[in-house]
């Protein structure tokens, strides 16, 4: 879907632009906000949680100052809005706050993941200096079915009987931004990225290969489609550079099947009936912690999936260039490179 463009002004100059950035502690946070300086962006307002527990980033420029806000509260949210978002004239924000666990669950993480988004749109819309809104959004919002096309455009149903809090409150979020495109004074672009395959960033699948040994389901090797930290940190920076407006899908440089992924990552594999696998991924996650979910990733892990980036690739210039570096590239990757399914 591509709305027709809203009522506010042109874009200013990339040395003008300021931009706010939610979830900036992220590993892709912390790539975009690298990307953005690159591009000569004017100002990066980094907001990071109050209660981080993890280093952050040790990135320091003049164009670049952080914050702190609790954004699972109305107040906090208000308070960032119309204090260091105005004082700083801030015209766009990109969206990437996002609990990452599937344990993360519960009204606070509801909070977050989709109250937030729902109160910052809105505030916006008043808002004096905002007029852009870039959401990160995941392919994992849509449904997973062996009746519909394993290549996914952006009009490909989303799964709104999704199982999880984890995959309802990112098919819910979507849903709230995209509802406000064409009819909102701002310019609203939704970004629905591959998977990410690195640590940190909440993948279900760099999660399902930590383990020595990884369980698929008997009689199904779903084609997958990844994606590197700097390639959906390129493609964020691009929708915020050429003020996007819209709903596009963000593929990866990687497309090649389950079974092959795990070769490439050094890790034995054992088919099993589909019905032994949320049981026995059940108890790996109690006995070792792990985040992997097999009840979240049960229709993926057996139909697949594969953006299709045309959209992207036509209005935001956008290309996955950078492949995954698989640990144990013991066979030669040959076509796993993405390859636009319309060219």
């Amino acid at each position: 879907m591509k709305a027709p463009g809203p009522s506010s002004p042109p874009p200013a100059p990339t040395a003008e632009r300021r931009v706010m950035l939610l979830g900036a502690a992220t590993p892709i946070g912390v790539a975009l906000t690298h990307e953005l300086l690159a591009q000569g962006i004017g100002h990066v307002l980094a907001v990071d949680p109050p209660d981080l527990d993890v280093p952050r980033s040790t990135l320091s420029s003049y164009a670049l100052t952080r914050v702190e806000a609790d954004l699972t509260r109305s107040r906090a949210r208000r308070l960032l809005l119309f204090g260091p978002a105005r004082e700083h004239a801030v015209d766009t924000i990109v969206d990437l706050a996002m609990h990452r666990s599937a344990r993360a669950t519960g009204a606070r993480a509801h909070a977050l993941n989709v109250e937030s988004t729902r109160e910052l749109l809105t505030l916006c819309e008043r808002h004096p200096t905002i007029s852009n809104y870039v959401l990160r959004s995941f392919a994992e919002v849509y449904e997973h079915n062996p009746h519909r096309p394993t290549v996914m455009i952006e009009d490909h149903p989303l799964d709104l009987r999704a199982p999880t809090q984890w995959r309802r409150d990112r098919v819910e979020a979507d849903l709230v931004a995209c509802t406000r495109i064409g009819v909102s004074r701002l310019r609203i672009a939704v970004l629905r990225t591959a998977e990410c395959l690195a640590p940190e960033t909440g993948s279900q699948l760099f999660d399902y290969l930590q383990s020595r040994v990884c369980l698929r389901p008997l009689g199904f090797d779903p084609i997958l489609n990844v994606a590197t930290l700097g390639d959906l940190a390129r493609a964020l920076s691009l929708a915020v550079v050429r003020c996007a407006h819209g709903i596009y899908n963000v593929p990866g440089a990687d497309t090649l099947p389950l079974s092959r992924i795990i070769r490439l990552w050094g890790r034995a594999e054992i088919p099993l009936p589909p019905l032994l696998l949320e049981p026995l991924y059940t108890l790996r996650a109690a006995l070792t912690g792990r985040d992997f979910s097999y009840r979240i990733n049960r229709e993926r892990l057996r139909f697949g999936g594969v953006l299709d980036g045309t959209r992207a690739l036509h209005d935001l210039g956008y290309r996955p260039e950078h492949p995954v570096a698989w640990p144990a590239p013991s066979t030669p990757t040959v076509g796993s490179t993405y390859t636009s399914p319309h060219p």
